[in-house]
Parts: structure tokens; C-alpha cells; sequence
């Protein structure tokens, strides 16, 4: 084919808005799409397998393609600056080459200048809101048309094993979107190599249509790419008009994703989309725009939308989604995985102008869109991902279950490690020992008895407690008269410990005490001002001492905002470094092969909480009893950093906890009945009201029956709606009630409510099962919460008031 036919050729395929289409132009130059002129990626046919076993994802598999357009920025940088990335001279990670190639880079914080290096990554829609197709743009480095059977068109090459400031590894990450394009699986590929010399090549990526013969000697299919007279095709160019936004295309590449398969309910690209990129990267290296077309949604004001991640949005300083004072991060040292750092944004329960059923929804919308609660990344890319199961389940929180968003940053772990956390498709974790591991260091650090999350999910708990004895007497005198013989009550009797607790002497009076002075109120400032290390910090004498196998607590006092560590823009950080290690108090010097802090100590360093600075020190086995440790602790800030130099020595091991007069607490451990709490619309002396459960998240209003709080699967109270159309329907089948009948249905209500929650988790929990819920295709665990609570929504409650006869429970309870 001559040039300006191979041009033409190119920009049918590239302005065919669907897979329909470019099937159309496939069948007008039958004699250039002939099968001679297909050949397998990575020369391999048998590649089904490796391209059909990546993301599992769509919005993934997406990713990967945009990740490889900021390796491909990087790659352009360091090549322009005269270095090879494979060599020593090139940046040793890809915050290295953002600081070296983008010396400008905290200029970003700027939306002008954000988004003026954004034109350089554009994620653009085609085709019809229904069939949309992906068009994916970079300023990169760019491939010679004869490289790109080495590069685009390989698999399992290892292309970029040797060069540690990007991400990709394997070369898969180009071909894991394939399988989701349409169900012909196009994928057109074009670039132009940076220096601007060569041609402009391309060629088309499809799975392999089985002839009626190949499908009776064939088990599977395979992906090929077109070549024209043996070659990749190209033709010469300066610059091409692409409807990019705001240039032409001169030098980097293209991709066009044809037909693509989007999760359900995805619709404008500035926003569905923008927002699910945010989540999966969650600190992208560089800014990127998404583009949508005025022709595809005509109302729609904002078409161009520039990517920041999902870090930048929640610590934005007017942020109106997030309780900016309870956000926290802490950063761990550990035998097990080397640097971690753990952070965590907890959300509003109410939003302005909504109510919490609305809060929750827009809430989810834009932070939780893909189901994702604690996040694992890598560079800033999500990796992996717990749902809000790890926080209901592992952490036992209920309150902030909705409320609270975790990300744990995995860049500095040991490749040893983390290479075991992750699958080679880079969206999802493996399920090893190492996995596991993390999965209990996380839960025992993050939910930790005094921990910060446990004192935000008490705060709000305790704002439900109920003062007056009104609730307390009516759930005494419902059961103190339960039928404990009962047949039906022995279920309950397996997971409540049902024997009748005795009332507790009534203490003595104490004396009055003074009352303690009140703290002064914490004034941040955004630099820290001075720093101090809590104790008696006194030439040699130590500080602290910390148990061998346990952990001490230091403490340092300074006037620097809470988020000094975590904000985006002029972060501060708390460097700690061990000075000398003296064996046994003898004053020698360090031991030998003691050096770093991390050599002597498991450190968990906490971000600043009112004035407060924690860092926690666990001796590891280097250390002896006697040993006396200087430490130093150096808190950045612009100008002049502060120092502080202090002492510890290690300790006997603590004594075991003397536990004969107490029962050993577990999950499965009986309790007592669980408390019921009647909650009316309006006040009423000695009850909740709506209002005060929807301040702490608890959605509740005509539509609500029950909300059941079992923190971990394990049920301690149980919120019944007295004011729910339930109940109000029940009783208007009532003609001509009485008082006392109101109060008759009233009680056969929350009996039935009660008891039949009880029943359904006492099952549930002593079966072990476990509850999952088909999400779009995928099934996702659910909390025994939020299982008890939708079951109550669904009808069941009416079943059991009006068929469920429950007299027989009735009259074992006095009237």
C-alpha cells in the first residue's frame, strides 16, 4: 500500500467511534486483512492464556494502560537528560526521577500548572454513552514502528525489570485491557518515537476469529496484530489532528480501546470514570486529564476534568467530606516487612444539606465507588484492596465501618515481602502466608485497645448511650421473666450466656475531689514552633525503660498541626536515628552490627494528635536487659529542624498477667443478652431519637426497622424504631384501639424485632456462616450487620408481626 493510503487506512480505524465499526472496515479491505497478515502477540500462539489471566477488573486493567503512559514520561525525561535508565546514574525510584525530571513539580499544587502537565496523559471517550470507546494519549518516549514487536506486541519480555524508577515490569500491563474491548476484542496501537525521527506506526490488536474448522481442532483462541506487507505500518508525520484535547499528536503514543466493557452504571468520563481512577491511583506520579465529548452528553457542563488522585482530594484543605482532626497516619519498622506507612481519613457521618442515607450514598460515590476500604499501593497505584469486611470483622469497628477510608502505602517494604503480597496483574492480593501476616499486623495495630480509631469509634458510641433508667428497666424486666428452660432458648444458650447476673454492690461513696484543672485550648500552627520529648530528659539518665519483648511509648510534645505529616503540599516528618548502644550499661559503644534504629527496635511512628507526637519502640532479639540505648528525634521543618537526644534502657520482661480470676476473652466467648434501645422520632424522655443515631452515621426514619451493632460479628445492642411504617401499619388494622392495645402491639413489636434477631444471629454465627452478596458479577463478603439490618428492610419484619406467632415467647414475659 502506498503512504497516503496506509494514512487513510489509520484514521478509519482510529475515527471508527465502535467495535461494529472498525468490523466494517476490516470487511472493506478484505485484501490488507487477509489471514496471512495476522500474527500472534508475543509471537506466542498460545497467548490466551497469559492475556486472559490479568485484571480481573475492568477499571484495572485500565489503569495499567495509564500507568504505562507515566513510564513512558519518565522514560522520555531520561533519555533527554543524556541518561540510561538501566544504569546507576538513573533515579533509584519514581519519586527520585518525579523530583529530578519535574523540578517544578510542587508547583502542581496549582490548578494552571496541574493541568498544564496533564495535556501530556489524556483519557478521552468516543462513540456513543452506550458503547463507549477509550482513547488513551501520552507524551512518552514513543516506539519505532520496527520496535513495536518488541515492545507493544510483546509478552513476558521483562522490558523494564533493570529500571527501578517506573512501574512496569512484566510487559503485560499493555495487553491486560484487551479483554474487555467489546467482544472482538479491537485494540488499535500507534506512537511515534520522541527524538521525532522515524515514521508514525500502528497496527490493530483482535482475538483471533476461529474458523468452523479451527473450531473442531482448536481449544482455544488466540490475539494477533495486523502487518501489511510484512511490516508494522506507518507514514511520515510532523503532527496529526487527533481531536486530543488542546494539541495534535507529534511524538508518544496512542491507544484506542474499542467497545469497552465498563462496570454498570458508569456514564461521563469527568466524573464516573475520573472518580474510580482516583481510587485506583491513588497518588498518581504525574496529572492526568479525562476528556469526555459534548456530542455524547449534551447537559453536561464539565466534559474535562483533570486527575489528581485520591490522596490529593481527601487532604484538600476545604475538604467537606472528611473529619480533618480525627485523620491520622502512622508509619511502621518491622522484622516482618521492613517500612510501612498506614493512613487513615475518616469521614463525616453527615453531610451538609443531606441526610445520612444521602451522605452514605454521595460519600460512596466519590471515595468507595469500586468497594474498596483499605487500599495497598505501590508508586501511588492501588495494588490491592480489602473491602469494609477487614474493618467490621478484623478491626471490630461498627460506628465508622462507613465512615473510615485506610491506606497503606507498601513502596519502602522489603521486595522480599512484598513480592508475595501482590499478583503480577498488580489489582489484587494473593492469598499466601504473607498476605495473612499483614492482614493480622494491620487488625492488631489498627484496632488496638486505646488506639486512635477505637477512641473515635468510642466517642461515638458513648454519644448513644442512654442516661436515664427508663431503657435499662423495660430490658430488665424483659428479661428477668424469659423462659430459661425453654427448648427454644437452649439455641441461645450456645452463643448468650443467658444465667441471670447478680446486681453489683452499690460502691461506697467516694470524697469529693477537686476538680482537675482545665487543659488549654491546642492552637496548631501550620510550622512547628518548638518540640520537646515528654519525661525527665537529663544528661545520661534514660527516660523510659522498655520491657525485652514488649513495647514503650515515647512521647513528644510540639504545637504543629495534626496533618504536618500527611498533607500534600510542605509535609513534615519525625526522623528517628539511634546515636549509641551501650551493651549492658558498660558504656562501650555500639555493639557490633548495631547501627540503625531499625537494627535495635520494631518502631510504629504516629502522626501528630493536639500537640502530641507518638512513637512506640519494640527491642528486638539484638537487645539485652541492661542494654542503654540514645536516640535521636529530629522533627523537620523549614528553616531549622528541631532535635531532641534522650535515652532509654532495656528492661526485664514483664510479668505474665496473673489470669486465674479471670476468664480469657475470645470472639467466640459467651455473653450476655444483648441490650435493646426503643428509638422514636420525636424526643421522649428516656429514649433515642432518630436524629441522635443519624449524627453518628446510623441511618434511621420511617422506611428502618432495626439496626443491629455487632462490632467484629459480635452482637451488643440492637436499636429498634418505634415510629416505623411497620409498626405504624400493624397497628392500623386495629379498629377503635384502646391504650392498652397500642401498648399490646407495641411490645409484640420490639418482642418479635428482639427476639428474632437474636435468633437469626445465633444461627448465623454458631453455623459459621458466611453471608456474600453478588455485586456486579463479583461476590463480596457482608457483615453480619448489615445482613441482620437488610433482612429487617425487606419484609420481614411485616412476615413476623403479623404471620410469625411468637405467643409462645409472649407469654413468658410478664406483663
Amino acid at each position: 500500500m502506498k503512504e497516503n493510503e496506509i494514512k487513510n487506512l489509520f484514521l478509519e480505524l482510529y475515527f471508527a467511534p465502535t467495535e461494529s465499526k472498525v468490523q466494517k472496515v476490516i470487511d472493506k479491505y478484505p485484501e490488507v486483512f487477509q489471514d496471512n497478515n495476522w500474527f500472534p502477540l508475543g509471537k506466542n500462539p498460545s497467548n490466551f492464556g497469559v492475556i486472559e489471566n490479568q485484571q480481573s477488573n475492568p477499571i484495572a486493567a485500565l489503569i495499567e494502560k495509564v500507568t504505562n503512559s507515566v513510564d513512558a514520561i519518565l522514560m522520555r525525561k531520561c533519555y533527554e537528560a543524556g541518561c540510561n535508565p538501566k544504569s546507576k546514574d538513573a533515579p533509584q525510584s519514581m519519586s527520585e526521577a518525579i523530583t529530578q525530571f519535574f523540578p517544578d513539580s510542587k508547583s502542581w499544587d496549582l490548578d494552571s500548572f496541574r493541568r498544564e502537565q496533564a495535556l501530556d496523559i489524556q483519557i478521552l471517550a468516543d462513540g456513543p454513552p452506550r458503547d463507549t470507546s477509550v482513547i488513551i494519549y501520552d507524551n512518552g518516549e514513543g516506539q519505532h514502528p520496527k520496535d513495536f514487536e518488541n515492545t507493544f506486541l510483546s509478552l513476558l519480555r521483562g522490558n523494564k525489570n533493570e529500571i527501578l524508577f517506573v512501574q512496569g515490569k512484566y510487559n503485560m500491563g499493555g495487553s491486560g485491557g484487551i479483554v474487555f474491548c467489546g467482544k472482538k476484542r479491537f485494540q488499535l496501537v500507534a506512537s511515534k518515537r520522541f527524538d521525532n525521527n522515524g515514521d508514525f506506526g500502528f497496527t490493530l490488536v483482535r482475538e483471533h476469529p476461529l474458523s468452523k474448522e479451527e473450531e473442531h481442532t482448536k481449544k482455544n483462541t488466540w490475539y494477533e496484530y495486523i502487518k501489511i506487507d510484512g511490516n508494522i505500518p506507518s507514514f511520515p508525520i510532523n503532527e496529526i489532528d487527533l481531536k486530543l484535547f488542546k494539541r495534535n499528536f507529534k511524538t508518544g503514543t496512542i491507544l484506542k480501546l474499542y467497545s469497552y466493557q465498563f462496570p454498570t452504571g458508569y456514564s461521563g468520563f469527568a466524573q464516573d470514570l475520573n472518580q474510580s481512577i482516583n481510587e485506583f491511583l491513588f497518588e498518581p506520579a504525574l496529572p492526568i486529564y479525562t476528556v469526555d465529548k459534548q456530542e455524547r452528553y449534551p447537559k453536561n457542563k464539565v466534559l474535562e476534568l483533570d486527575l489528581d488522585g485520591l490522596k490529593r482530594r481527601l487532604e484538600k484543605a476545604d475538604n467537606e467530606y472528611v473529619v480533618k482532626e480525627d485523620c491520622f497516619s502512622e508509619e511502621f519498622e518491622d522484622d516482618l516487612f521492613g517500612k510501612m506507612k498506614v493512613t487513615c481519613y475518616i469521614f463525616k457521618p453527615r453531610l451538609k444539606e443531606y441526610n445520612v442515607k444521602r451522605s452514605k450514598e454521595v460519600i460512596r460515590n466519590r471515595f468507595f465507588k469500586n468497594n474498596m476500604s483499605v487500599l495497598f499501593s505501590i508508586n501511588g497505584q492501588v495494588h490491592g484492596h480489602y473491602t469494609q469486611e477487614f474493618i467490621t470483622r478484623q478491626l471490630k469497628l461498627s460506628l465508622i465501618k462507613n465512615h473510615l477510608l485506610v491506606h497503606v502505602d507498601c513502596t519502602k517494604m522489603d521486595y522480599s515481602f512484598r513480592k508475595e503480597l501482590f499478583m503480577a496483574s498488580r489489582d489484587r492480593l494473593k492469598n499466601g502466608s504473607e498476605t495473612r501476616q499483614l492482614r493480622n499486623f494491620l487488625g492488631k495495630k489498627l484496632g488496638a485497645a486505646g488506639g486512635r480509631l477505637s477512641e473515635i469509634e468510642k466517642k461515638r458510641k458513648d454519644s448513644l448511650a442512654v442516661d436515664s433508667g427508663n431503657t435499662k428497666e423495660l430490658f430488665k424486666s424483659f428479661t428477668k421473666n424469659l423462659p430459661l428452660n425453654s427448648e427454644l432458648l437452649k439455641l441461645l444458650n450456645q452463643t448468650f450466656k443467658l444465667e441471670q447476673k447478680k446486681d453489683k454492690p452499690k460502691k461506697k461513696e467516694e470524697q469529693k475531689k477537686h476538680p482537675k484543672p482545665q487543659k488549654e485550648t491546642f492552637k496548631p500552627e501550620r510550622y512547628p514552633t518548638w518540640f520537646k520529648v515528654k519525661g525527665n530528659n537529663k544528661g545520661d539518665k534514660e527516660i523510659a525503660k522498655i520491657p525485652l519483648g514488649g513495647e514503650k511509648v515515647i512521647k513528644f510534645e510540639s504545637d504543629v498541626e495534626n496533618q504536618y505529616f500527611d498533607r500534600t503540599e510542605d509535609s513534615g516528618d519525625l526522623r528517628i536515628a539511634l546515636l549509641k548502644f551501650n551493651s549492658n550499661g558498660s558504656g562501650g559503644g555500639n555493639r557490633p552490627g548495631i547501627g540503625q534504629i531499625e537494627d535495635a527496635f520494631n518502631v510504629v511512628k504516629s502522626s501528630p494528635h493536639n500537640g502530641t507526637i507518638k512513637i512506640s519502640l519494640n527491642p528486638k532479639k539484638e537487645c539485652n536487659v541492661g542494654d542503654s540505648v540514645q536516640i535521636k528525634a529530629t522533627l523537620t521543618a523549614p528553616g531549622e529542624d528541631f532535635v531532641e537526644i534522650f535515652w532509654v534502657k532495656i528492661a526485664d520482661k514483664e510479668a505474665p498477667k496473673d489470669d486465674s480470676k479471670k476468664e480469657e476473652k475470645t470472639d467466640d466467648q459467651n455473653i450476655g443478652l444483648p441490650e435493646f434501645n426503643l428509638v422514636y422520632h420525636e424526643q421522649k424522655d428516656g429514649f433515642l431519637t432518630w436524629e441522635k443515631l443519624n449524627e453518628q452515621g446510623i441511618e434511621m426514619d420511617y422506611e428502618n426497622v432495626m439496626h443491629p451493632m455487632a462490632p467484629g460479628d459480635q452482637l451488643e445492642k440492637i436499636f429498634i424504631n418505634m415510629d416505623s411504617n411497620v409498626l405504624k401499619n400493624f397497628k392500623s388494622k386495629y379498629k377503635n384501639a384502646n391504650e392498652e392495645q397500642f401498648e399490646v402491639a407495641d411490645r409484640k413489636y420490639y418482642t418479635s424485632v428482639y427476639f428474632h434477631t437474636l435468633f437469626l444471629y445465633t444461627i448465623t454465627k454458631n453455623r459459621k456462616y458466611r453471608i456474600v452478596q453478588d455485586r456486579e458479577g463479583k461476590e463480596e463478603p457482608i457483615d453480619l450487620e448489615s445482613y441482620l439490618k437488610d433482612l429487617f428492610e425487606s419484609y420481614y419484619s411485616e412476615f413476623i408481626l403479623n404471620y410469625g406467632g411468637i405467643e409462645e415467647l409472649m407469654q413468658g414475659i410478664a406483663e
